[in-house]
Parts: C-alpha cells; structure tokens; sequence
C-alpha cells in the first residue's frame, strides 16, 4: 500500500486503495466523448491509470487505439483489445511516442510532489512534438463543503467524506461507495493546485496547456512547451 492509502470491500485493493471490483462497476462518464473532442480522429493513446479499462473501451469503441497502462495486474485483467502494460507510472519509459497522452482520475494531484513530477514527465517523454497530453485536474470545490454524496442512476451512492490537512499542502481524503449488495472505502492522499501551481507544475515537465476543455477546468489539453 502506498503511504496514507487504503481500500476496504470485497476483492482485490490496489497499492493506491482501488477497489478492483469496485472500478470494474462504475459506469463511464463524458471523458471518452471530452477526449474524442480534443484529438485526432482514429489516434494511438497511451492511456495512464487505465484501471479495469472503464474509459478505454468506449476509446477503442470510438476507433482509437489504446495503450493501457497500471501498477495493477488485478486492473489490467479486465482490460480487453488494447495493448497493457504493468508499470507504476512515474517509471515508465517504452522508448515510444504517442498522438495522445491520458492523466486521468485526478492523478496529478498526488500527495507526493515527487511523483507528480514523475508523472508529468512520463507525459512528457512519451507525447509526440505534435501530440498533446489529456489531464483530468480536481474541482475548484473538490476539498471544500463537506461530506456530499451524489446518487448515480445506476443506483449507488458515492459520498466524499472528509478531506483533512495533513500538512504540507496534502489533504487525507476518504471515500465511500455504497452499492446495494457491497459497501467500498478508500482513503488517499491529495494535494490541491490552483490553476496556477498546475500551469507550474506543467512547466517543470516542459509542458503547457493549450486550452482548458471543460468550462470548470477539470479537463486540460496540454502540449510540449518546446
């Protein structure tokens, strides 16, 4: 388990507290029509924090080719025609480019400002000159009013509990999902970034955004800064 991470519920608990059977029951949001508005048409994605590939099918289903990429060989079981690969992401270097680079799932908000660097520059080193690098940032409210929950029509409950400091920017946050038949936490570290401090911390990478996609600024096209 990654330090201040853990996951309880049935099944497999990633390092990072991802409830394995939990992600393969979330229904896919609007990221797969926000990506295909943002990138070429039929382009090869390398596709970071795939989990059990709840984006990467409607991708493929879209005409994209996808490169799946997670710690988790738990994850990439249910992961079906893509290529996969078992990486954490911070150490991964396939000597390859690609059209497109996906940070998904509020990746670059990790506690740890290290790693963040190293997942940026995973970005970095794997996006084509002409390509650009998708990321999903959190909600200017995402750490603010208190627990909330929201009821998904396919009938669950996901409720964001708490979110406390814990010291140097970092927030312990903790997670429900309650499902009919089975119950899931999972509580993580985050660090909140102002659009200010993300722009920054894109720079470091030898990054820089193109143009915010979504008008509350979750969804980001970014592209080398060179």
């Amino acid at each position: 388990m990654r330090e201040g991470h853990q996951g309880t519920g049935p099944g497999a608990i990633t390092p990072d507290g991802c409830a394995v059977e939990l992600y393969s029951r979330l229904p896919v949001g609007d990221e797969p029509d926000i990506v295909a508005g943002a990138v070429p048409a039929g382009a090869h994605i390398l596709e970071l924090g795939s989990g059990v590939g709840r984006v990467t099918r409607p991708l493929l289903e879209r005409g994209f080719t996808v490169t799946a990429v997670d710690e988790s060989a738990e994850m990439l079981e249910h992961v079906r025609g893509a290529r996969t690969i078992r990486s954490a992401i911070e150490d991964l270097d396939l000597g390859e480019q690609f059209d497109v680079v996906m940070l998904a799932s509020f990746l670059v908000h990790t506690g740890d400002a290290e790693v963040r660097r190293g997942l940026l520059r995973t970005c970095a080193r794997h996006v084509a000159e002409d390509g650009c690098v998708l990321i999903q940032r959190e909600g200017e409210d995402y750490h603010t009013d208190l627990p909330r929950e929201r009821v998904d029509p396919s009938g669950f409950t996901v409720r964001i509990v708490s979110s406390e400091p814990v010291g140097d920017g970092v927030h312990a946050v903790h997670a429900e999902y309650e499902f009919p038949d089975a119950v899931w936490t999972q509580t993580f570290r985050a660090r909140p970034l102002t659009k200010e401090q993300f722009e920054e911390a894109l720079a470091e990478a030898g990054l820089k955004v193109d143009r915010y996609l979504t008008e509350d600024r979750i969804w980001v096209r970014a592209v080398p800064a060179g």
